[in-house]
C-alpha cells in the first residue's frame, strides 16, 4: 500500500482509531494484523515469504541465546544465510542467472531456461532489520523475544515496514510491550509531521520528476545544460521523495505512540563528505558501519581503511539493486569518501590559513563541493543504464559538448508552470523540515499563537490538493 494512495488514507485512521478503542492486550495483535493487510495491498503470496524469515530469525533468536561457544555462532550463520539466500534468489536472481547466460553466450551455451522472479516491496529493508536481530543477541545486546507474534510486530510494523527507517531490537521491541493510550499533543506533532511528509512528496518530490523524467528518458537527444539541470533537480527530487516517506512513517507511528529512528538530518547542508553520510539514510549508513565496516577494521590505516571502505559502499550499492549502475554507484562513493579521508590534514592546513572573516565562503564552498559529488554520483542512481551515466556524466565534464550545445536551452520538454511549483514549494519546504529539525524553534511555534500553525496547516493542505501529483509517482525506495 502507498502512502501517497487513497487506500492508505482510509487505512490509517481506521487503524489508529481502532488501535486506540481496543483493550492493551489485543493491540499488538489487531496491529500485527493491519501491518499484514498493508502489505498484502501489493501482492499477497510475497507475505509467505517474509513469514518464513520470521520464524526462521525468531527461533534462531531463541537458539542463539540459549547455546554457548561454537553454536551460538552456527545459529547466527544459519539465521543470516536463510535472510540472504531469500534476498539473493529473489532479488539478485534474475540478474546473475543474465550473467551466467552472458558468459555462456561466449562458449555458445543458451541457459535452458529464462527466469522472471518477481522481487517482494520492501524486501532489502526488512531483511536487514531482521539480520540486526539476531546479530544484536548473538552479541549480547538484546535479549532474544519469547513471544513470536511480537517478534513479528518489529518486523512487520507497517509505518516502516516498505522502506525503512532500519529499525535496531532496542530502539523498537520494547515499545511494543509499553501501554499506549492517546495524547492529543503526540497525535498533533506526528500529524504535522505526516503533512511536512506528504507536502515534500506530492508537491516537490513529484513535481520535480515532471521535469526530470523527461530528461532522463531520452538523455542522448539532451543538451549539457538540460543534463545539467536534471542532475541538480535529481538530487533534490530524490532527497524530497524519501525524506518525504520517512516524515510519513515517523508521524504515522508517532501518532500511536512509537519512536521511530530519524533517517535524515539536513544532508544536503553537509560540509564534508563524512559529515554527509552521517546525516544521509542514517538507519542505513549505521547498519553498514556496525555490521560490515567496523568489524572489517575500522581504525586501521592505510590500505586496510581503503579495502573496509570500498567493501563496504560496493555492499551498500548492490543492497541498492542488482545492477552494475549501483557496484558503480558504491564504488564511487567509496572512492570519494577514501579520497576525502585522505585529503583531510591537507584541507585543515589550507582553510587554518584562511582569514576568519572569509569563514562564511570557505563554508559556501564545502557545501557545494558536497552537492556536486552527491549530485554527479546520484547519476549513477537515475540512469536506467550505467551507458547512459556515463554518457550523462561525460557529457556534463567536457567543455567541447558544453560550447556546441549551449544555445539547446532550455529543453522543449521543460514544463515551466512545474517548475515555479517547485521553486516555491522548495522555499516553503526548507523552514518548515528546519522547524521539525530544532526542537527549540518547534517549541517556539507551538508556544506561539495557534491561529499561525492553523493558517500553515491549511495552506498545506490546500497546496498538497491543488498542487499535488496523486498516483503519479510511487515513492522512489519502494522499488528497494
Amino acid at each position: 500500500m502507498l502512502f501517497n494512495s487513497f487506500s492508505f488514507a482510509v487505512f490509517f485512521p481506521v487503524v489508529t482509531i481502532l488501535y486506540f478503542a481496543l483493550p492493551q492486550q489485543w493491540k499488538n495483535t489487531f496491529l500485527l494484523l493491519a501491518s499484514c493487510v498493508f502489505y498484502c495491498a501489493a501482492i499477497p503470496a510475497f507475505l509467505l515469504i517474509l513469514w518464513f524469515t520470521i520464524i526462521v530469525d525468531y527461533f534462531a533468536g531463541l537458539l542463539i541465546e540459549s547455546a554457548t561457544g561454537r553454536q551460538r555462532k552456527r545459529f547466527l550463520l544459519l539465521s543470516i544465510g536463510a535472510n540472504v539466500g531469500v534476498l539473493a534468489v529473489f532479488k539478485y536472481g534474475n540478474f546473475i542467472w543474465g550473467q551466467v547466460a552472458w558468459i555462456g553466450s561466449f562458449f555458445h551455451w543458451v541457459p535452458p531456461l529464462h527466469l522472471a522472479i518477481m522481487m517482494p516491496i520492501g524486501l532489502s529493508f526488512h531483511t536487514f532489520q531482521a539480520m540486526s536481530y539476531t546479530i544484536e543477541v548473538y552479541r549480547g545486546r538484546q535479549k532474544a523475544e519469547r513471544h513470536f507474534w511480537t517478534y513479528a510486530l518489529y518486523v512487520m510494523f507497517y509505518p516502516q515496514l516498505v522502506a525503512g527507517p532500519i529499525e535496531r531490537p532496542q530502539q523498537l521491541l520494547h515499545q511494543f510491550r509499553e501501554r499506549h493510550v492517546f495524547n492529543p499533543d503526540r497525535a498533533t506533532k506526528g500529524l504535522r509531521r505526516m503533512l511536512v511528509g506528504f507536502f515534500k512528496k506530492l508537491v516537490v518530490g513529484d513535481r520535480l520528476a515532471m521535469l526530470v523524467d523527461p530528461i532522463y528518458a531520452a538523455p542522448l537527444e539532451q543538451s549539457a545544460p538540460a543534463l545539467l539541470f536534471a542532475v541538480v533537480c535529481f538530487s533534490f527530487q530524490i532527497y524530497a521523495d524519501f525524506s518525504g516517506y520517512c516524515d510519513i512513517a515517523v508521524g504515522a507511528a508517532q501518532v500511536m505512540g512509537f519512536r521511530l529512528v530519524e533517517n535524515f538530518r539536513f544532508p544536503l547542508m553537509a560540509r564534508s563528505i563524512g559529515e554527509f553520510w552521517q546525516r544521509w539514510h542514517v538507519s542505513l549508513t549505521t547498519w553498514f558501519r556496525d555490521y560490515v565496516f567496523v568489524p572489517l577494521g575500522r581504525r586501521r590505516r592505510g590500505p586496510r581503511l581503503f579495502f573496509s571502505l570500498m567493501v563496504t559502499f560496493l555492499l551498500a550499492g548492490l543492497w541498492h539493486g542488482p545492477s552494475w549502475k549501483y557496484v558503480l554507484w558504491g564504488m564511487y562513493y567509496g572512492l570519494s569518501f577514501a579520497i576525502a579521508h585522505l585529503l583531510k590534514k591537507l584541507r585543515r592546513r589550507i582553510i587554518g590559513r584562511i582569514p576568519r572573516r572569509l569563514e562564511r565562503v570557505v563554508s559556501l564552498f564545502k557545501f557545494l563541493g558536497v552537492f556536486t559529488v552527491f549530485s554527479l554520483g546520484e547519476v549513477l542512481f537515475r540512469a536506467q543504464t550505467v551507458t547512459e551515466a556515463m554518457y550523462v556524466l561525460g557529457r556534463l565534464l567536457n567543455p567541447f559538448f558544453w560550447y556546441q550545445t549551449v544555445d539547446r536551452w532550455p529543453p522543449d520538454s521543460l514544463d515551466w508552470y512545474s517548475l515555479k511549483i517547485c521553486l516555491v514549494a522548495c522555499a516553503i519546504a526548507v523552514p518548515l523540515e528546519a522547524l521539525l529539525a530544532y526542537r527549540q524553534i518547534d517549541k517556539r511555534a507551538d508556544a506561539g499563537p495557534a491561529w499561525i500553525r492553523w493558517v500553515v496547516y491549511y495552506a498545506l493542505v490546500l497546496s498538497i490538493l491543488v498542487f499535488g501529483q496523486f498516483g503519479a509517482h510511487p515513492f522512489f525506495y519502494f522499488q528497494f
